[in-house]
């Protein structure tokens, strides 16, 4: 399927045990115009999002669909609730802890209406809760989400180059202000000591009470007898 350029940047990670929801959750997904990687446990999700769990399962075995990890972000993970060893709230729960991915949305889904599981996801921080068998209506709810964040992401990192812009600047002026002084300091080392007021008086003494000056003249001058 040929994905529109302007949706193909949207990414999102789909977790769930089942063979058969994982296919079809990656199936309406990729229908959306949706990038879509797809994982069978909670463990391989904090993996493949750089988390890594003490009781994750063997190397060996196939984490992530694709095979290969892609260096590209994930800007939505919709997981399933009821999964062995962590579950949907479980993972909801490291991903929003993390200072790194709490900003990921998350979605999480489920075969069972348990208003109270419900209420505890959303109040954790979940974006909605979907129940199964999702469709494709369903999926139309996740971009706003996506949206917002990104929205927030790029404020944050307009905020942040405005603040290096500002210590930029600070700190250029703090090395000119520091120039500016070195090249005073050298200045006022290459100039001549001053001449006392005293030395100079003195040194017009001196010259006018020279022999040269004092001496009188009398070439020219014939003494008669």
């Amino acid at each position: 399927m040929v994905m529109a350029a302007a949706d193909s940047q949207f990414h999102v990670l789909a977790v769930d045990d089942s063979l058969i929801d994982r296919k079809l959750i990656e199936r309406l997904l990729k229908t959306s115009s949706y990038q879509v990687t797809t994982v069978d446990s909670g463990s391989k999700a904090l993996e493949f999002l750089g988390l890594y769990e003490d009781d994750q399962s063997s190397p060996d075995s196939p984490s992530v669909s694709p095979s290969n990890q892609q260096e590209v972000g994930v800007n939505l993970v919709i997981t399933d609730y009821c999964m062995p060893g962590m579950t949907g709230y479980d993972l909801l729960k490291k991903i929003k802890e993390s200072s790194s991915l709490r900003n990921i949305p998350v979605v999480i889904m489920s075969s069972e209406n348990v208003p109270s599981r419900i209420n505890r996801c959303l109040e954790e921080g979940a974006e909605e809760f979907f129940l199964k068998p999702v469709r494709l209506s369903d999926l139309s709810r996740l971009r706003p989400h996506i949206m917002k964040t990104k929205s927030k992401d790029q404020n944050q990192g307009k905020e942040e180059n405005e603040e290096k812009q500002e210590e930029s600047s600070e700190s250029s002026e703090a090395s000119q202000e520091q120039d500016q002084q070195a090249v005073d300091q050298q200045q006022q080392q290459q100039q001549p000591p001053p001449v006392p007021a005293n030395s100079n008086k003195r040194k017009a003494m001196e010259e006018g009470l020279s022999p040269d000056r004092t001496r009188p003249r009398y070439n020219g001058i014939t003494t008669v007898v």
